[in-house]
């Protein structure tokens, strides 16, 4: 779990129990952050042009867009034209990118990758 900060306390003298329930109260106010569709697009914009996505014999990843329909914990759907291309390591970049981008502190990420067809 990398995404989880800790502090060190002391249980004889106290120190440093403020700084754990500042950082429950931040962790908490991520668990619940929602973030529009809009600039998860402008993310997902930004991060396939950074890196480009898997392909596979010849056939290239393209994700269509991408949307959070939940919180608590954040939620994250993609629509993409194929499953099995979308790598576990581009998928773990890709959660990197929005926990570095929205501020997500110590709350885990679902990340839901869906098929959808080109149209044509």
């Amino acid at each position: 779990m990398s995404y989880a900060p800790f502090v060190f306390i002391s249980a004889l003298t106290g120190q440093r129990l403020n700084k754990l329930f500042e950082l429950i109260n931040l962790v908490k106010e991520s668990n619940s952050v929602r973030i529009t569709t809009g600039k998860l697009n402008d993310l997902l914009a930004y991060a396939t042009a950074r890196v480009q996505p898997p392909s596979d014999k010849g056939k290239r990843l393209k994700i269509y867009y991408m949307t959070q329909p939940s919180t608590n914990p954040p939620t994250f759907v993609s629509f993409a034209n194929k499953i099995d291309l979308f790598h576990f390591s581009y998928r773990r970049y890709l959660e990197n990118q929005i926990r570095e981008t929205f501020g997500l502190v110590g709350t885990p990420i679902r990340f839901i990758v869906r098929e959808r067809e080109e149209k044509k």
